[in-house]
Parts: structure tokens; sequence; C-alpha cells
């Protein structure tokens, strides 16, 4: 069997009731907050839920903390945009949003995700 053959057909065994989608690595850092002495951001990365059906494409869901500055982090948690075709099959997500409030601030961010499975 090729690779990816045996890939799919280990992941077809392991989830006998459904087969697993596909998911994004993403990393981004958060825009300045606030004015001042104090002035920082963050920096975070992960792996995004399975792709959740919506409309004629799909999203995915991203819940994770940034780093820690002057004590303290923040919660990025939001809904990517749909699917944006790249090229070759291959997709990425535009994601936009604010971190939760945390040292009397959010931040504000956007990203893009990487493409799914970039050795396939």
């Amino acid at each position: 069997m090729l690779d990816k053959e045996i890939k799919k057909d280990k992941i077809e065994k392991h989830n006998d009731k459904e087969t697993q989608t596909h998911v994004h690595e993403f990393l981004g850092s958060t825009k300045l907050a606030p004015e001042g002495e104090l002035r920082h951001n963050h920096r975070f990365a992960g792996v995004t839920s399975e792709a959740i059906p919506k409309g004629d494409s799909h999203i995915h869901a991203i819940l994770v903390n940034t780093d820690f500055v002057f004590n303290h982090l923040h919660e990025v948690g939001v809904e990517t945009g749909p699917a944006i075709k790249v090229g070759n099959g291959r997709h990425v997500h535009f994601v936009k949003g604010i971190t939760t409030l945390n040292a009397d601030h959010i931040h504000k961010f956007v990203f893009a995700t990487l493409i799914e499975d970039p050795l396939d």
C-alpha cells in the first residue's frame, strides 16, 4: 500500500463510526495594546478542530491561550471563516477576532490558517 492509503486505513480502523475530516495548523500574534509603558502583544499557535460543515463550505473552531507577557495571558476563542481555495485542491481559512479581557485590556487579531495536510 502507498503511505497515503496506509494512513487512511489506520484512521478508518481507529474511528469505526466516522472518518476523521481534517484540521489546520495556525500561528499568530495579537495587535499591540494598550498604549503607554506596558504596550505589548501576545503570540499563539495550535491546531484547529476538525471541519464543521457550514453552508456550502465548512469552518473550524479554535480555542487556545496566548503566551504570558507582563504576568498575564488571554484566550483566543473563535470560529474560522469558510474555506478559501488556494489551488491544487488545497484551502486555508481567514480568522479575525478579539481575545478575552485580562489585565484590563483585550487584543485584536487577524490571521490565516496554514494549508491542511501539507505533506499530502
